[in-house]
């Protein structure tokens, strides 16, 4: 079976102008990550990204932090993040009262996050949408269907993508409700590891939201969930 390694992008620029790239932090994450892959002698027979810019960054961070240079990962839009922005507006369109203050905390954004995710996922939301729930979890199964088809045994696959595919996947192999996903993504750290086995005929869960790259004292404050 393939070895898979879903991979949660490294901190991006929440609250700046331009989310879909890496914080200062973020970089830092992402070469710890590398750094520890290197420690315990992983390499990877395959890397996928998403196509957005802090997939990209994280898998060139884990690489420096590796010390290898591969060639460029291989691209696959399944594993780009849904729409939360246009899912909350979406939501606040019909639910104006839970509108925040511009100064609102990120634990307010969490809340407000997983509402309007939930009405998504219930169909609630009547504003035209860029992505239904059923579509998202369909590209969603469609990328990790596309990955168990590479039925070489102990292949080792890292996927860089997002919260809410990677997520969905974890819910589509646990056969868990809906709210396990909202719940997943929530809760899911940056640059953390969640893991699979998988082949053509089946698919096993392994880890969850895991960052021994940050569990240091030192690091303590590196823990970021943005």
């Amino acid at each position: 079976m393939s070895e898979l390694y879903l991979v949660r992008h490294a901190q991006a620029s929440f609250g700046t102008a331009d989310y879909d790239r890496l914080s200062e932090l973020g970089y830092r994450q992402a070469r710890w990550l590398g750094e520890y892959f290197g420690s315990r002698d992983l390499r990877f027979d395959r890397v996928v990204c998403g196509s957005m810019v802090r997939h990209r960054e994280t898998a060139a961070g884990i690489f420096e932090g590796m010390g290898v240079n591969p060639a460029a990962p291989d691209t696959d839009a399944n594993w780009n993040e849904f729409d939360f922005e246009a899912i909350i507006r979406a939501f606040l369109e019909q639910h104006p009262d839970r509108r925040p203050d511009t100064d609102a905390s990120a634990h307010t954004f969490a809340r407000l996050l997983r509402d309007a995710m939930q009405a998504w996922a219930e169909d609630g939301l009547r504003a035209p949408l860029p992505e239904r729930w059923q579509h998202f979890e369909e590209r969603v199964v469609g990328g990790l269907a596309d990955l168990g088809a590479e039925t070489e045994a102990r292949r080792r696959v890292l996927v860089v993508s997002s919260g809410g595919p990677i997520s969905m996947a974890l819910r589509h192999v646990l056969q868990a409700p809906a709210s396990a996903m909202v719940h997943m993504n929530l809760q899911l750290r940056n640059s953390s590891i969640s893991r699979l086995y998988l082949n053509a005929q089946t698919m096993h869960f392994a880890g969850f939201n895991h960052i021994p790259h940050l569990d240091q004292p030192d690091r303590e404050k590196s823990v970021t969930y943005y």
